[in-house]
């Protein structure tokens, strides 16, 4: 996704004609920076990079939205030397630590390392450089402080700026496009999206003259190919081509679709068996196709000159065991020469960590399986064996990579093939099916340029999956990109310190996302239009010449109602009827089952009242059944109807037990009421008329006289006798439906219009009535809260205003502090946390109660509570333990944790420490930076420069 390196991409110039070439010479002489920077590439520039380098070099923003692979960063290379062929300055912004530590080190070899800096968060290199590097966060950090490194900056470059569509940080980019000063340059790069001219007209809207530039053809062709068993097959029938494909009537291969129809019944019908015959055949069945295997696909792969490959797996946990399987099983895929090459890599990075810790890291087994040109690639890896991964894929030397979806986020990892082993994923909520635009964006990595003449795109065959379904998202190209902006307490008090409530306002109303909302509400605004006409033109249709229709309408609605209402109520008359008489049965009643399986008389054992009152009686039947009832095996009164005397003790479970109970039930002389009433007749159990409707109000059921008045009056009712009274009624019931249709949409239209200022100003009113604004003017403890960037800024600010860490050590400050970073993957209860630093996460637990109470009376989006997951093992590490020993303690917490995630989650907490220092002065401030210190050593600080 537009990480591609420049010696990787090679532009072939034979296509062009004479007259093209002399065309595009002339262009070039009148852009002389364009002619410049291309006559240094050792590539021709494609048409759409030239279209963006001079739109740039014209003095216009522009948006380029292209496939992965397809050379989309060479724009932005430009806008680099554009800065610094006219004395500006530029900043490449990257939404992700290791992709801006990637972008640096190319970039440093392109200019050198005095004109480019790197800033990531918990990185700081050169940072008052021409050009610097670095995270989109940085940037809107920047902006919001007013940093002094702004003066001078004439372009920013928004790499993976479809990124705005990621709700938990899309809002960040949005920030940073409309906070930017005026006279700033924007270069979007972006994967191809299905509404890039929406977008552009965005930027076009915000941001001046800026041009959309949208390439859709694939550098390198892009095969489809189902696996079923061993074998290989072609997605779509042989006279479909990659291009062709793409929109096309999905036509599935025939050779592929008979595989399928011939494996799935085999597949069903095999016995499953223990062991196999001497020929290797499955006993017990025919040979079934099984779904293949890991080592299998990378076999084949293999055999067919398919490698380096990327297998897509949605779960870690699967990465790990497709690499341990692929070590078990004796896969090498490397030649000795490749394995002593990758050995001195693995060996130049063991000297860099602890000797300590290689064992709780994994690395033997890790370097085994890289010396056979294997290895997995997930967030729970430590980073510096991720960036070992990367290095070596791309150097050729790595050819099976089984990887997670987060490795699709720009990571420069380009293969000749990607196979994907499912078509679903967890999403952290459920399991959902892979959307056509993921579906493109895992497969987009299968192809290098300049190396592959094609590149594959691999589905594994399973049980139930349809190759029609694998060709859906293999021909669509849809992948819209929506907003996820949105207020937060860190931006309201930023944008009320900046600009003040009303320009705030304006400002959050020129938003992407209240773009979006704005186009919406023109279709919706149509359909309500369309609808009130609607309305009228039923309205006149809704006449008869006998009387009132809309007047006998009312009539038989309310007649329709009170008789739904007189049911509901005689439902609820008989379960209360059926709760009270259960909670009086005594030992030894016999009562009748009126219904169902247990049907008949029965004797109660036991009458089972628990503590809130709900009666469980434990019976045995006259067929001989014990067990215990409910309120739902009767509909209404459960009167004793007589007594049995029983023993003491009675063994319901025993058959010769409930034989004699049985024969009691049947002598048994029973009573039944003439009336149906409760035990005592009295009126509690039937009710008085009145009850309760489905929202709590109370509702008045009618008598059966009134009911029959109604009908009497629908009898004489003028219309009734209408022959075209179902037509009249057909009518006025589709009237309306229409109208409640309408008002929906119309309540929609007006939520959508100023939605985003209207957030703002519940936001701003939590604020105040927190102290934290004084007639629109920040306090101190807004001011604090303006330094606070964290996903629970307010929190945070909060337990500094409150003293909760204030008497905290460094360590035990960390400790707490990561309970607001920190999100465990799944649920668990985690032990509590012990000492002072489990008082104060008690405490801040005690404040995100009340906050959330007051976010959800405000309707806003409550704060994340607090996660003690991670307190013990940051703990343990801030006083000097080793990793192991922290890894131990979260695993005794009830987190297993791999050391990636240890790392990942220790640097976030850095990040908020940081803030902290940053925002207050005194004791707790010191403490916050001294944590920083004791945190970030060992595993923690490699590569972090």
């Amino acid at each position: 996704m537009g990480t591609g390196r420049r010696d990787e991409i090679t532009y072939p110039d034979e296509s062009l004609s004479p007259a093209e070439r002399f065309a595009r010479s002339r262009d070039l002489a009148r852009h002389p920076l364009l002619a410049e920077f291309a006559a240094a590439r050792p590539f021709v520039l494609d048409e759409f990079q030239i279209d963006g380098c001079r739109a740039l070099e014209d003095g216009r923003g522009v948006l380029i939205c292209a496939p992965t692979g397809a050379g989309k960063t060479v724009v932005g290379e430009f806008a680099v030397f554009r800065a610094l062929a006219t004395g500006g300055k530029c900043f490449y912004t990257t939404p992700i630590k290791a992709l801006s530590n990637q972008k640096y080190a190319d970039l440093v070899a392109e200019h050198g390392a005095a004109k480019v800096g790197l800033l990531t968060g918990d990185v700081a290199i050169n940072s008052h450089a021409p050009v610097v590097v670095m995270t989109t966060e940085v940037l809107r950090n920047m902006l919001y402080a007013g940093s002094a490194d702004l003066a001078g900056l004439t372009a920013v470059v928004m790499d993976e700026i479809h990124y705005l569509a990621d709700k938990f940080r899309g809002a960040v980019w949005e920030e940073v496009i409309l906070h930017l000063p005026e006279q700033v340059q924007v270069a979007g790069l972006s994967a191809t999206v299905s509404n890039a001219e929406e977008f552009g007209a965005w930027l076009q809207q915000v941001r001046g003259d800026t041009t959309v530039v949208v390439d859709e053809v694939r550098p390198v062709p892009l095969w489809q190919h189902m696996m079923v068993g061993r074998r290989l097959y072609d997605l779509f029938r042989q006279s479909l081509t990659p291009d062709t494909a793409a929109g096309a009537r999905v036509q599935i291969d025939p050779a592929l679709a008979r595989a399928v129809a011939d494996a799935e019944p085999r597949w069903a019908h095999a016995t499953p068996v223990r062991g196999r015959g001497r020929s290797g055949s499955r006993q017990g069945g025919g040979p079934a196709r099984r779904p293949s295997n890991r080592v299998d696909v990378i076999e084949r792969l293999d055999g067919a000159g398919l490698l380096p490959a990327i297998t897509f797996i949605f779960s870690r946990a699967g990465c790990e065991a497709a690499v341990a399987q692929c070590v078990r099983s004796g896969l090498r895929l490397v030649s000795d020469a490749e394995r002593v090459r990758i050995r001195e890599v693995v060996d130049a990075r063991a000297d860099e960590l602890p000797e300590a810790d290689l064992g709780v890291l994994g690395f033997w087994e890790w370097r085994e399986a890289l010396e056979r040109g294997i290895a997995a690639h997930h967030a729970g890896m430590l980073p510096a064996f991720k960036e070992t991964v990367e290095k070596l894929f791309v150097a050729g030397l790595v050819k099976a990579v089984f990887a997670t979806e987060t490795l699709a986020l720009g990571i420069n990892m380009p293969a000749r093939t990607v196979v994907l082993e499912k078509l679903v994923k967890y999403n952290g909520e459920s399991h959902v099916d892979l959307t056509p635009g993921e579906y493109t964006q895992l497969t987009g990595r299968a192809g290098r340029r300049g190396i592959d003449v094609e590149g594959h795109a691999v589905v594994i065959w399973s049980p139930g999956l349809d190759p029609r379904q694998v060709g859906g998202l293999a021909s669509k190209r849809t992948y819209p990109l929506r907003s996820s902006f949105g207020p937060s307490y860190n931006m309201a008090v930023n944008l009320i310190e900046r600009l003040g409530r009303a320009a705030a306002k304006d400002l959050l109303q020129q938003s992407f996302a209240q773009f979006q909302a704005d186009a919406g509400v023109v279709g919706l605004a149509r359909q309500v239009r369309r609808g009130e006409e609607s309305i009228a033109e039923h309205n006149a249709r809704i006449r008869c010449h006998l009387g009132d229709v809309e007047e006998y309408f009312d009539l038989l609605s309310r007649l329709t109602g009170a008789e739904k209402d007189a049911a509901r109520d005689g439902a609820a008359r008989r379960k209360r009827a059926t709760a009270l008489d259960l909670a009086q049965l005594k030992r030894g009643d016999v009562i009748e089952v009126p219904a169902g399986r247990r049907a008949g008389l029965a004797v109660v054992l036991d009458p089972g009242v628990e503590i809130d009152g709900v009666s469980r009686p434990l019976v045995v039947t006259a067929d001989r059944w014990s067990g215990r009832l409910s309120q739902a095996d009767f509909r209404g009164p459960v009167p004793a109807l007589g007594r049995i005397r029983l023993a003491k003790q009675v063994n319901h479970r025993s058959p010769q037990v409930r034989r004699d109970i049985a024969s009691s039930i049947a002598a048994v002389r029973v009573s039944r009421p003439d009336g149906r009433g409760g035990r005592d007749g009295s009126q509690s159990a039937t009710g008085t008329g009145h009850d309760r409707g489905a929202d709590g109000s109370a509702r008045t059921v009618l008598s059966e006289a009134d009911l029959t008045a109604l009908r009497k009056a629908i009898r004489a009712h003028p219309v009734h006798g209408c022959a075209d009274r179902e037509s009249h009624l057909q009518w006025i019931r589709r009237r309306n439906r229409l109208a409640a249709e309408t008002a929906n949409l119309r309540r929609r239209v007006d939520g959508a219009r100023d939605s985003l200022g209207d957030q703002l100003d519940r936001i701003l009113l939590v604020l105040a009535d927190r102290g934290y604004l004084h007639e629109d003017e920040l306090t101190d403890s807004g001011r604090m809260l303006s330094r606070i960037w964290s996903e629970s800024d307010l929190l945070a600010t909060e337990c500094l205003n409150s003293g909760v860490w204030d008497e905290l050590s460094a360590p035990d400050l960390a400790a707490a502090v990561s309970a607001l970073v920190y999100e465990a993957r799944r649920e668990v209860m985690a032990r509590p946390v012990p000492g002072p630093a489990g008082a104060a996460i008690s405490a801040t637990v005690r404040l995100w109660a009340e906050l959330a109470t007051q976010e959800r009376a405000h309707e806003l989006r409550v704060t994340r509570e607090p996660d003690a997951g991670f307190a013990g093992a940051i703990g343990v590490w801030a006083r000097g333990g080793t990793l192991a020993e922290a890894l131990e303690i979260a695993s005794v917490s009830g987190v297993e944790m791999p050391a990636g995630d240890f790392v990942r989650w220790s640097r976030q907490v850095i990040d908020l420490l940081d803030q902290i220092h940053g925002a207050v002065a005194g004791p707790v401030g010191q403490r916050a930076r001294e944590a920083v210190g004791l945190i970030r050593r060992g595993v923690v600080s490699l590569g972090a420069r």
